[in-house]
């Protein structure tokens, strides 16, 4: 039994990333301040002799005796992160520094997750590890964009002057039960609308692309990457490489969902990119063949069941 830290645990992730650390034997610390995070997603392991619930913001130090760290603590839409910028980029920074000295202090392994945004508005597609990205640095999205790269040089910079014992994923969009029905992203947003019967809203043609990850595939690569080798520190990215464009998500919402809802055309949000695709042929070929699973339709019924299970039990926050 390991006794784990996972700050940002009661958000959309880190909820199930407690979940599975719990079913594999060991003792959970989840640490949230519930800016994005809720206690419904994580009230189901309230009970359990090993799971302890700490509200704390990871811009201020936290102390404690663990073996490892898994620093998730961060909005991670554009509607949260741009809501308190200031606020966005200390998290990652300010939160990085604090988890990191922690890490030094009781010597525990650390993982960082990082974000496919390090990548900006990509011009090499698909995106591999060595890629430097495409980011605005004064732009409405680099609160979160540059928060997180400068999160990564922390990281290296522990790691190369004190020794400490890092690894870094690069999330890609990532959906699934738990996530906020009024995050932003386009995942969540399609579904509401659809169950609602609202237009969906599409930004620019629709011809822009993403890669959709289910959540067990994230969490089953960021184990992985947690438990490889020492000298393997990354980042590596943590996506699915099968793109779809905004125009075909809105199609299988729409057919899963039955729903009769139209679509509806907005202006493109600015520094919005317009590909994102993973290369992972370093995860496979590091972290055990690790790839996702999960085809688009099986892990959009899931989320959809679960939105219809939350219009019904909590139908205010939907």
């Amino acid at each position: 039994m390991k006794r784990i830290l996972v700050t940002g645990g009661a958000g959309f992730v880190g909820s199930h990333l407690c979940e599975r650390l719990l079913a594999e034997g060991h003792e959970v610390i989840c640490l949230d301040n519930y800016f994005t995070g809720s206690k419904l997603n994580i009230e189901h392991l309230m009970d359990h002799h090993y799971f302890e619930l700490v509200r704390h913001d990871v811009t201020h130090p936290y102390f404690a005796e663990v073996d490892e760290i898994y620093n998730l603590a961060c909005p991670a839409s554009p509607v949260h992160y741009q809501y308190n910028p200031i606020k966005t980029v200390k998290t990652s920074v300010m939160g990085a520094i604090n988890m990191l000295g922690l890490a030094k202090r009781v010597k525990a392994k650390i993982l960082q997750a990082s974000t496919s945004e390090v990548y900006g508005d990509p011009k090499v597609h698909p995106q591999s590890e060595d890629y430097w990205g495409h980011v605005n640095p004064i732009g409405l999205r680099s609160c979160y964009d540059e928060g997180k790269r400068c999160a990564e040089t922390l990281f290296m910079d522990y790691h190369i002057q004190n020794k400490v014992a890092i690894k870094i994923i690069r999330i890609f969009n990532t959906y699934g039960p738990r996530m906020h029905p009024h995050d932003g992203r386009v995942v969540s947003n399609f579904i509401v609308q659809a169950l609602k019967g609202e237009a969906i809203t599409i930004y620019g043609e629709g011809t822009q692309t993403r890669s959709f990850q289910y959540v067990d595939d994230l969490v089953e690569g960021t184990l992985r990457m947690m438990d490889s080798r020492d000298d393997f520190i990354g980042p590596v990215n943590i996506g699915n490489p099968v793109e779809f464009t905004m125009l075909e998500l809105a199609q299988e919402v729409l057919d899963i969902t039955g729903s009769k809802s139209k679509l509806t055309f907005l202006p493109l949000p600015k520094d919005d990119p317009m590909q994102r695709q993973p290369d992972i042929s370093l995860a496979k070929r590091e972290l055990q063949g690790w790839e996702p699973k999960i085809p688009l339709r099986e892990g959009l019924k899931h989320t959809i069941a679960y939105f219809e299970g939350l219009m019904k039990s909590h139908p205010e926050m939907v």
